[in-house]
Parts: C-alpha cells; structure tokens; sequence
C-alpha cells in the first residue's frame, strides 16, 4: 500500500513540473477541558502519505522530485502516554520518503526549500494560520534578496489538484471501499432484523456500531441518521433519541469509515416489519426512481443523466399518489415536485463522504468515468400539507446505494441489504 502513496505523491509532482507543494495534515482538535476528539487526519494528506499522525506537514519538491515529511519527533515518554510514533527515521523507513526531519525544524528549513523555486502551491486560504506561517516562509527568501535568491512568482492551490486526482479511484482505494460498503450493508441488515415497535432510536444505532468496529471500521463516516416515523421528513435528523412507534416507517441513512474511506446506505422499512398499502405505494415510487437512475450509470453519460431519470420517476409518482397535478414536465419545470423531494439524487463517495470532484468541467457536465464512485439516493418526505392526503402524512422515504463505474457499466456493491419489498419483510420476519 505504501507504493500507492509514493505513486501518488509522482504524480502529483509530475502534474506541477516544477515547483513545491505543502500540505498539512489536520490539527487535533479539543472537545472539552483536556479531552480531544478522535483524531483523523486531512483527507488529501492522508491520499498522499498513508501517515496518519497529527502535526505533520509534508512538502513535496517536484523541481528535485523529492517527498520530504516533517512530524513529530520520536518520544518514548509521550509514546507511554498517548501511543506509538514513527518519528522522522521511522517515517523513511515504512512510508517511503526521500526524507523526514522534526516538525520543530520546519520553520528553519523551508525558506531553504522555497529558495529558487517557480512556484508553490498549498491549501491556498484553508487555513488563515498556516497561509500566514507560509507568507512568512517566503519573507525569510526574500529577505535574502542581496544574494540573488529568487522567491517564488507563483502562487497555486494544491486543493483543485488533488481534487481531480481523487475523482476517480484507483484499484487500493476499490477495494477498501468494497469492504467498506460490505461492512456498512451488514449494519443495515442487522438493524432490520433487531428493530421492533417500542424500542429507541438509539438503540437501533447501537446495533449499527456494533458492526462497525466488530469490523475493524471504528467509527461512522457520518453522524447517523436512524428516524422513526415524521423524523424521517427532516434530511439530516440525527437526535435519535425518539420512540420506536407500531405502523410508522424506520430511516435509516448511515456507514462506516474504513481506513479513511466511507460508506453510505439508506434503506427505508416497517418498523413493526410489514409495509401498510400507502407506505408500500411510496416506497415502490422511490424504489423504481432508484432503479431507473442506476441502470443508466456508465463510462461517457454525464452526471445530471441518472438524475434526470429518477426525477421523472418521482414526479408521475406525485401526480398518481395526488399528491401534485399536472404533467411529469410541467411538475419538473416548476419544481413544484421540491415540496416532496428538495435534494439531489447523490454525490461522490471517497475520503470524504461528500467527495471531491467539480460537477461541471469547462462548463460540460462532468462525464462518468471507470473507477469514479457515487451515491444514488432519491427520496420521498410527505410532511403534513393541504394537499396532502392523511394516509400520506409524515412518510419519509430514501432508497441509497453505492455505486462503482465500471469499464463496461456499473456495481453496485452495496446490494447485500435488502431493498424490494418481500425481501425487506422475509428478513424482518427471520428476525
């Protein structure tokens, strides 16, 4: 795995020609008195090092083709008290670096790296602190001016780079997204099989950390949404502190967090295991706008398409529950189909579970590729309105997988959780 991370450090030097990168890694970050969160590092340090130590920084010289770390010096006192450090020697050795030095003889050392070079590019803005621990970076070469050293003219950001670079994944990054997908659908079905009337919200979510870290995935990638009944109108409800209540409907939108890398599933179903006839009319409606969007996922057809797809699903949807009249275009047209479905159908999945990549490139729609990975996850929310009917009220439904682009289609690779109907109720049922 560490050949990857070298790789990709190549090729991010390769892309620039000449000139130097710094990139941080995240801070750790305080939850109250002398307690942190736990720690994790920055998405595009971790995509570029495999280092996953705090206060690091890693600078990469693409005019010498050299991957330079600076962390945390080797500590055995702080080693007894919080854990194990590489160090710099440490870091050479098992992450591939041409070299490593402390963290504390960063200042002193970059003037010298920046001396002479084209350009530098780093998290341009991100962070007030460290665009000012730069700015004094290149004051202390130009301060060297009399000795002809030249300071950098150029100035980019290293973000939009990595950004690109990480859109579609490669064969590493699969594979541990596979897994991650495998363990987050293992959730979902466990918490289908626990769920009965009368529990709590919670109680459904323990079932889903359970599996998270009995699978080496020791935390979810999102705060999890588990909405009994009307909760499930609100998109991002995370209090999970409600009752479980007999004929409502379960949400469920949750998954773990594999080596850095994210799940994400949704699957809606009876919290007493049988579907009422309004309940089943809305779920098939999202169902089949699911479906219709995954089918057209392949290489060469452009992001809004399987949107596009499943929007027309749901708005004949609307109009045959009632719920909306008109024509499927005049609904799409005026967005009044808004009231019921407000978000978009999915969004890339990675490092980061809201992944990186721009949805337009030079003002085209972005086109799929093999090895890009997405969420499809439309949805159904029925809050109390004049105009709609009882039996539909307070129904909120999304249908969510994750999908890979292949060379000659799709995998779905989330699709070990049930989705249709009879398969929910048979496994519900088995308990």
């Amino acid at each position: 795995m560490n050949l990857v991370y070298a790789e990709r450090r190549a090729r991010l030097m390769k892309e620039i020609g000449s000139g130097i990168v710094i990139l941080a890694t995240a801070s750790e970050a305080t939850r109250n008195a002398d307690t942190h969160y736990p720690y994790r590092p920055d998405s595009n340090f971790w995509y570029l090092t495999g280092f996953t130590e705090p206060g690091a920084v890693l600078v990469l010289d693409a005019s010498r083709g050299k991957s330079i770390l600076f962390c945390r010096e080797k500590n055995l006192e702080r080693e007894i008290w919080d854990g194990f450090r590489h160090g710099p020697q440490g870091a050479i050795d098992t992450f591939g670096f041409d070299e490593a030095y402390t963290v504390e003889e960063l200042d002193a050392r970059m003037p010298d790296l920046l001396a002479e070079q084209p350009q530098v590019f780093w998290p341009v803005g991100r962070c007030a602190c460290f665009d000012k621990q730069v700015a004094g970076w290149l004051d202390g070469v130009r301060a060297r001016f009399k000795l002809g050293i030249e300071v950098p003219a150029c100035f980019g950001d290293v973000v939009a780079l990595l950004n690109e670079m990480r859109v579609v994944k490669d064969d590493a990054e699969i594979a541990i997204m596979r897994r991650a997908g495998k363990i987050s659908a293992e959730a979902h079905a466990r918490a289908m099989k626990a769920t009965r009337p009368g529990m709590m919200e919670y109680q459904i979510e323990a079932e889903l950390l359970h599996t998270f870290v009995r699978h080496g995935a020791r935390s979810p990638s999102f705060e999890s949404i588990v909405a009994g009944g009307a909760n499930a109108t609100t998109l991002h409800y995370v209090g999970n502190q409600s009752r479980l209540n007999d004929g409502d409907l379960l949400l469920i939108d949750a998954g773990c967090e594999l080596n850095g890398y994210a799940g994400d599933i949704s699957r809606t179903f009876p919290i007493n295991g049988k579907f009422s006839a309004a309940q089943r009319d809305v779920y098939e409606i999202v169902l089949a706008a699911q479906l219709a969007a995954i089918e057209v996922l392949k290489p060469g057809v452009h992001i809004m398409e399987p949107s596009d797809a499943a929007l027309k699903v749901l708005a004949q949807g609307m109009i045959d529950l009632k719920l909306l009249t008109g024509t499927v275009d005049g609904v799409i047209e005026s967005e009044a189909y808004r009231q019921f479905y407000m978000h978009g159908l999915g969004h890339m999945l990675g490092l980061d579970v809201h992944d990186v990549g721009k949805r337009k490139v030079d003002g085209q729609w972005r086109l799929f590729k093999p090895g890009m990975i997405t969420t499809v996850e439309p949805g159904l929310y029925i809050r109390p309105a004049a105009n709609v009917p009882e039996a539909l009220q307070n129904i909120g439904i999304r249908i969510e997988d994750d999908v890979l682009i292949t060379a000659n289609g799709h995998e779905v690779y989330t699709s070990d959780v049930p989705k249709r109907i009879d398969e929910i109720e048979a496994l519900m049922a088995g308990g």
